[in-house]
């Protein structure tokens, strides 16, 4: 087969594509395949694979309010607990350390979002803290689109929009256009003390009290960063993919 390849105005030349794979090629390609099996799995079941090192630090113990807790060392004590998220930003606050966590969205909408559902990252106010670790959620470990849950770039295109950072004056207008370009039903999703609370920066006159002065939320997923564990726990609550703290079996598979 021989395509023209145009060098100027008044020459072609012609060149021969070639059928054969180089040596280079193919044994580049038998290193990957053989460093992927020596890797093995590397998607971790959930919930059933989940474990955390001693220091992680989870849901607080005691009285608190998880919205606005950065998770300082020096705030009190921690469970290894990474399931918080919740469907009331009341619920996050606990007297006991106890909380009520996210309850699934209606059957009718439950059935429109439950295979597929496509969600646009809207980063209002933020140090990127919470960005990292929902960027992660798409890697191989956690593997969020196992799920069917994926993240678009128009809002035109998402079902919700997942809102981090402490929502600052600048960024209000532009979360509210966001909101409404997306079709109905959609959702909201507070990530982050900032959001929900406005962090560390509440009180300022720039910043309000988190997501919640400006949209209606559905889901609020507290942490300084929340753990991406966190957040699928959450999503997963909210689709009804989760029943009595476990996921229903086709869920626990990574492949």
């Amino acid at each position: 087969m021989r395509f023209p390849i145009f060098r100027s105005a008044t020459r072609v030349s012609t060149c021969r594509t070639r059928g054969t794979i180089s040596n280079a090629s193919r044994r580049a390609v038998l290193t990957w395949l053989r460093t992927r099996l020596r890797q093995g799995i590397r998607t971790i079941r959930f919930p059933d694979g989940v474990d955390f090192p001693e220091r992680f630090r989870g849901r607080p113990q005691g009285s608190s309010d998880l919205g606005a807790c950065l998770f300082s060392p020096e705030e009190g004590r921690y469970s290894r607990d990474y399931r918080m998220a919740t469907s009331t930003r009341d619920a996050l606050i606990t007297a006991t350390g106890e909380v009520e966590l996210a309850r699934a969205l209606d059957q009718r909408v439950q059935k429109l979002f439950r295979r597929s559902l496509r969600l646009r990252s809207v980063v209002a106010g933020s140090c990127n803290g919470c960005e990292a670790e929902l960027t992660a959620l798409g890697n191989v470990v956690f593997d969020l689109a196992r799920f069917g849950v994926q993240f678009v770039a128009s809002p035109r295109h998402a079902d919700g929009i997942v809102v981090t950072g402490a929502v600052n004056r600048n960024m209000r207008r532009a979360l509210e256009l966001t909101y409404e370009a997306i079709p109905s039903p959609k959702l909201v999703i507070a990530v982050g003390a900032c959001a929900i609370s406005g962090g560390p920066f509440a009180g300022s006159p720039e910043v309000g009290s988190g997501v919640g002065d400006v949209l209606p939320v559905d889901l609020w997923v507290p942490g300084c960063p929340p753990h991406p564990l966190t957040m699928l726990d959450g999503l997963l609550r909210l689709l009804g993919a989760i029943d009595r703290g476990r996921s229903k079996e086709s869920l626990t598979k990574p492949s």
